[in-house]
């Protein structure tokens, strides 16, 4: 074949590149864009309506812009509910649930993936069992205990029992089995670090994606826990945001831009911190998935 043919041949395949349909893609972005819309329509109406009256959040059509009722939808909430308290009890019991669940979890990831010990596999597989039980089979047996224990009615009933959830563990231990290499481990028990030093010094660290992607997730899931504390909280001024918001509803005089102001409030944190840290959270997800 000629120079001259190969030029012509290469010029005609980079005049069709340029030519490609984009219809497919455009189609594809308008129904990314739908989908994001009425994903985030909720969300925009409950703001909308926190500055509503309760008589204009009834209106036909609903009303689908800001007004000026915020101040005293907040101050009918904090009538109501001693709200605030309910806040700082929310995030209090976020945090400790963060702090146990990673310190737990960790603990026995680290020891399931790097540690050789008796009925390993066993274990490992009962904790995985418990992952298939129905959530509101434990209700009974958690209010018992808590009971037996004299916990009902306190925070620390909130926290404690779940700080070393199966999930977690499972996270933690795939983590450290695909990026805590076990010639680092070795090399620590050969110049006589011990097995806590290994795990706060060497494996920890290598674990922090890992670690933040659990500590959003726990976090985010206490926040939102409404049933835990059904079951074992009585006082008001002790209830978490999700059960104090709930108590407002009444069958005949439900103060609606109210409930709508707390929910808003209440969402804010979450909204921010997804915001901040989700390429964190989608990182710590996929890490290790590909090597």
């Amino acid at each position: 074949m000629s120079a001259a043919s190969v030029t012509l041949a290469g010029a005609s395949h980079s005049a069709k590149g340029p030519n490609v349909n984009p219809l497919p893609r455009y189609a594809a972005y308008a129904i990314v864009s739908i989908g994001a819309l009425i994903m985030l329509a909720p969300f925009y109406f409950m703001f909308v309506f926190a500055t509503q009256s309760r008589t204009d959040i009834f209106n036909v059509p609903p009303p689908l812009f800001f007004s000026t009722e915020l101040l005293n939808n907040i101050a009918v909430l904090t009538t109501r509910l001693p709200f605030w308290k309910n806040v700082g009890w929310s995030l209090y019991v976020g945090l400790m649930s963060t702090a146990l669940t990673l310190l737990f979890c960790s603990m026995a990831g680290y020891a399931f993936a790097m540690l050789e010990f008796r009925f390993k596999k066993a274990l490992f597989a009962l904790v995985m069992g418990t992952m298939m039980v129905p959530a509101f089979m434990n209700m009974i047996p958690t209010f018992m205990v808590m009971d037996t224990l004299g916990w009902i009615d306190t925070h620390r009933a909130l926290y404690l029992p779940g700080a070393a959830s199966a999930f977690g563990i499972f996270l933690m231990r795939q983590f450290a089995a695909s990026t805590v290499p076990h010639e680092l481990i070795n090399a620590a028990r050969i110049d006589g670090c011990s097995e806590l030093g290994i795990y706060w010094r060497i494996a920890l660290p290598l674990m922090k994606p890992a670690l933040g992607t659990l500590g959003l997730i726990t976090f985010i899931s206490s926040w939102n826990n409404f049933m835990n504390p059904l079951i074992v909280m009585r006082a008001a001024e002790n209830y978490t945001l999700p059960l104090a918001l709930r108590s407002l509803f009444s069958t005949t005089s439900t103060e609606w831009g109210a409930l709508m102001a707390g929910s808003a409030i209440a969402t804010l944190p979450l909204l921010v911190l997804f915001v901040i840290s989700s390429r964190q959270l989608i990182a710590g997800l996929t890490a290790g998935a590909v090597k």
